[in-house]
């Protein structure tokens, strides 16, 4: 047997199979090994299909992780692993007993309601196309127009924390702040939104830099990755931080997920 055929993960959903492919790819970055595959088949309507899938796994020595609201698709999905042999997990199974034990109610059963064409779908790619319009302080209007407008030195996250807030329908600008540029007045002009600062420890932002440079083929010792030059532009950011009276998150250990966190239990 080669080693590949313990290394696939098949994802199955009646849907799209994005919430069990992310679970998956979750607890993937918890294991050292970095040779595991996931298979995805989503929009699955048959048995056959379920019982092909099992078979595959089965094959290759995989196991399948599912989300199916069909009870059909589900006890087939359940009977066949067993004969099988195959280890399925039911990545919303739990949760759906969980609602119906808690609250005594039933589910409606309609596969791919996470990704119904709603207001908040629409909202969300709102969000997104608003987030790359007003990144980077392209447009100060933006700052004026967005819900949260996150402020910091070159580094501190800025773009990806917004287009992260973005996926959640929340309209997000930022804007660099740099010593040799003025901020913008409409960065300190009243306004419906949220701003936040955030900010680095020095010797964090001196490493993410210098592998910026690094990847960019340019001297990692450049004046824009000097110590110096960091602790100049942080102090410029507390002074401006300080004058628009926001919070300030410092993102030195935190990963995206909980930055976006804390910025949500902010708007609430």
């Amino acid at each position: 047997m080669s080693a590949d055929r313990h290394k696939t993960i098949y994802v199955c959903s009646d849907a799209v199979g994005e919430t069990a492919e992310a679970v998956a790819k979750a607890t993937m970055r918890q294991f050292a090994t970095a040779q595991v595959k996931i298979k995805r088949y989503g929009h699955v309507k048959e048995e056959d299909e379920v019982r092909a899938i099992i078979a595959e796994a089965a094959e290759t020595g995989g196991f399948v992780a599912y989300t199916l609201v069909q009870p059909e698709l589900r006890d087939t999905m359940r009977e066949e692993a067993i004969r099988r042999g195959v280890r399925a997990v039911d990545v919303m199974g739990p949760m759906m007993q969980a609602f119906i034990d808690a609250f005594d109610d039933a589910p409606k059963y309609e596969p791919g309601l996470l990704h119904e064409m709603d207001d908040h779908y629409f909202r969300k790619i709102e969000a997104v196309e608003f987030a790359v319009r007003y990144d980077d302080g392209k447009d100060a209007r933006g700052l004026l127009q967005a819900q949260v407008v996150l402020i910091g030195v070159s580094r501190t996250s800025k773009t990806p924390l917004s287009v992260f807030l973005a996926h959640k329908g929340i309209k997000t600008a930022n804007y660099p702040l740099t010593p040799e540029v003025k901020p913008p007045e409409e960065l300190f002009m009243s306004s419906d939104r949220l701003i936040v600062g955030l900010s680095m420890k020095p010797d964090r932002l001196l490493s993410i830099r210098a592998e910026r440079l690094r990847a960019l083929g340019l001297p990692v010792h450049a004046h824009y990755a000097s110590f110096a030059r960091i602790e100049q532009e942080l102090r410029f950011a507390e002074e401006i931080m300080e004058r628009l009276g926001c919070p300030v998150i410092d993102v030195t250990e935190r990963a995206i997920e909980e930055t976006a966190g804390l910025i949500m239990s902010l708007l609430e």
